[in-house]
């Protein structure tokens, strides 16, 4: 596999530039005048109101926000796991808004991989099985899916937990295994949502190294969504989300 580098060879006073919409290397996310409203009349929600940004490829960016900011949100639409209202979303060169469902479905299985704060295993497999599941979908021949998942279980540090099921693990071993499973068809992305928000403050500073060492082991680009200055402080770049709009800070 290919070392992803530290980055897209941007300068630093390009990757610490404020202006959240700049044009600053080759972009694995672009977003543009993004918006997302809930509900209706008085009781509407405005969860994004004209954000813009770029997700720079090769790089763990952070994204922090207090709790209804639209963290969630934003992650959802790049995920294409929901529509804006307006705006326009372009991910590894693909605008999404030309998808059909089963495009989307695809770019989903294919090319994004999404971390959630409930690692979300199945409890009746084994961490690997857990692994092997995206692949499974895939149709992935059985001698190359089991390369796969123990080539990643090593990766995350499980080598010797292949046979465990979720209850048998911790829950840093357990975000562990989910983050293997991700990573499981090589997605050019990885949405990661309050990844460490069910774990004490040590597990949760393994699983964002864990998280930087893979967006270099393993090519990928890596949004992640997390309100811990401490984690914030790993990654190479910061966005902050502010009553619907997004700026971006800079890295620790």
């Amino acid at each position: 596999m290919n070392d992803g580098g530290s980055a897209t060879g941007s300068t630093t006073a390009e990757r610490r530039s404020t202006d959240a919409g700049a044009p600053t290397g080759e972009a694995m996310v672009v977003v543009e005048d993004l918006h997302r409203r809930y509900g209706s009349d008085a009781g509407a929600v405005h969860a994004l109101r004209g954000v813009c940004c770029r997700v720079p490829r090769g790089e763990l960016v952070a994204l922090r926000g207090r709790s209804g900011s639209g963290k969630t949100t934003l992650l959802n639409l790049i995920g294409g796991l929901d529509t804006p209202d307006s705006g326009r979303i372009t991910v590894d060169g693909t605008p999404l808004a030309g998808l059909g469902e089963s495009e989307r479905l695809r770019m989903r299985r294919d090319r994004i991989g999404f971390v959630f704060q409930s690692f979300g295993l199945i409890p009746i497999l084994s961490a690997a099985e857990n692994v092997g599941v995206p692949l499974r979908l895939s149709k992935v021949p059985p001698r190359e899916r089991e390369e796969r998942v123990a080539l990643l279980l090593s990766l995350v540090g499980l080598a010797d937990h292949t046979e465990q099921r979720p209850g048998e693990l911790s829950g840093g071993q357990q975000q562990r295994v989910a983050i293997a499973r991700a990573l499981a068809n090589r997605p050019s992305l990885l949405l990661a949502d309050e990844p460490t928000g069910q774990l004490d403050a040590d597990t949760g500073m393994e699983v964002m190294e864990l998280l930087r060492a893979v967006v270099r082991s393993e090519a990928v680009t890596a949004l992640v969504a997390t309100h811990d200055p401490n984690l914030i402080g790993l990654a190479d770049r910061v966005l902050e989300l502010n009553d619907g709009l997004i700026t971006e800070q800079p890295a620790s």
